[in-house]
């Protein structure tokens, strides 16, 4: 048994309340729950109880055992003076307040189904992948559906704090949070976070003069990341440093602080000299980008929008002084369809919600209509029960495994809660 258990049976009212009392007999009936508290001091606020005719309002506290209060030296702290109501499994101990008058106590023992108390208990006790994984393909379409639609809007809600944060850091300059975002999201998982510190290492301003001229900007780029650090007597190398030393000195750049790039263990296309190449040729093919991505709502668009590779040196190399088969290596589909579920629909999710404008319908047409993602989490949910091919639920079955089952949050999670209840 844990304290949470208690909550979630008191928050749901998911016992017998036609005929409580407290321990010393008294009837109770139940005006209003109350608030659940997840800070510190009393864990329900703003109860209204009637307990032996006596309207009450005030604070409920919940402990596995009365004895608990002592243990926790409630009775030392004023946060705990307006509890109207102590509610324990097991009454052990009777609890009073500074004044020595007595705190009502509610066993719930006596009121809880025994069945639930045993679903609970054989959910957490579980040892499978998941805790309801034996269970997980018991559970009524329109309750899974409506939960993983929640989940993904969670997901969305987390990454737009993140955005959030960007946005502060670039004085609510959106361009200059889209382009960081789209260089992390370019690095894919490997060089994610060393090529959003190398889009945190230049100002936006900068970018913004740089950005019509390639080869000013990939020396911008590739000089800020390290990557000119080579030995090579070609030409267009002996350029991008000439450029990046003249581009460092006049915008008085450092890329002290900027994480070195990876190339161990990524196939080619995805070098970062590659990836950052791409980009350079994305901004100085499109003016208004940002202002591009708020307005376009289909799949196909961003097709379109993002039909974009390489300057001309990278479709004859991946690496600085190596040939290679010349091709224009354009952005592929599945790697654009990364950039709209972690770039696109979450600054677009993120700006309507700093506009006041709700685009739910919007974004869930645009991931529904993107193809799942393959990952082993994914793919072990898909073998317990059968889901719509989508990015909307893959994404959400990340969410579900990373905040819900890796941290056993059954009681907080829809799946949990049908589980539990069930006859």
């Amino acid at each position: 048994m844990q304290e949470d258990f208690l909550h979630y049976i008191w928050k749901y009212k998911a016992f017998d309340s036609a005929n409580l009392k407290t321990t010393n007999g008294q009837p109770i009936v139940i005006k209003n729950l109350g608030q659940h508290n997840f800070n510190s001091g009393p864990d329900f606020f703003n109860s209204q109880l009637i307990i032996a005719e006596q309207l009450w309002a005030g604070n409920v506290e919940i402990h596995l055992k009365s004895s608990d209060w002592y243990v926790h030296n409630h009775e030392r702290d004023k946060a705990y003076d307006n509890v109207i109501l102590h509610v324990v499994w097991e009454h052990d101990s009777d609890i009073f307040r500074k004044d020595n008058t007595l705190i009502p106590t509610l066993e719930l023992k006596p009121y809880v189904d025994v069945s639930l108390l045993y679903n609970y208990k054989s959910l957490i006790k579980s040892k499978s992948w998941i805790n309801c994984e034996k269970d997980f393909g018991d559970v009524d379409d329109f309750t899974l559906n409506n939960w993983l639609e929640r989940l993904y809007f969670e997901r969305l809600q987390r990454k737009s704090n993140s955005i959030n944060e960007l946005l502060r850091q670039s004085q609510n300059n959106w361009e200059s949070v889209l382009f960081k975002l789209l260089l992390k999201n370019f690095g894919l998982n490997v060089n994610s976070e060393a090529m959003l510190s190398l889009g945190k290492s230049i100002d936006y301003s900068i970018i913004r003069k740089v950005r019509n001229n390639c080869q000013d900007f990939e020396a911008l780029l590739f000089g800020q990341a390290g990557l000119l650090e080579v030995d090579s007597e070609e030409l267009y190398v002996a350029n991008l440093k000439e450029r990046y030393t003249f581009l460092k000195h006049k915008y008085q750049l450092t890329n002290q602080g900027v994480i070195p790039l990876q190339f161990f263990r990524l196939r080619p296309p995805n070098f970062p000299t590659i990836r950052l190449s791409q980009v350079v040729n994305l901004y100085n093919i499109e003016d208004n980008l940002f202002s591009k991505i708020i307005s376009l709502q289909k799949k196909d668009d961003f097709y379109c929008l993002f039909k974009v590779g390489v300057t001309d040196y990278w479709k004859s190399h991946y690496t600085f002084s190596k040939e290679s088969t010349s091709s224009n290596k354009l952005l592929t589909k599945s790697f654009i369809d990364l950039l709209i579920i972690n770039t696109i629909i979450p600054i677009k999710f993120a700006y309507a919600n700093s506009q006041g404008k709700f685009i739910e319908e919007e974004l869930l047409s645009i991931i529904k209509s993107l193809n799942v993602e393959k990952n082993s989490v994914v793919d072990k949910f898909f073998k317990l029960r059968t889901f719509d091919h989508n990015a909307c639920n893959s994404q959400s079955l990340l969410q579900l495994k990373q905040e819900y089952c890796d941290k056993n949050k059954c009681l907080q999670c829809a799946i949990g809660n049908n589980l539990i209840t069930k006859n």
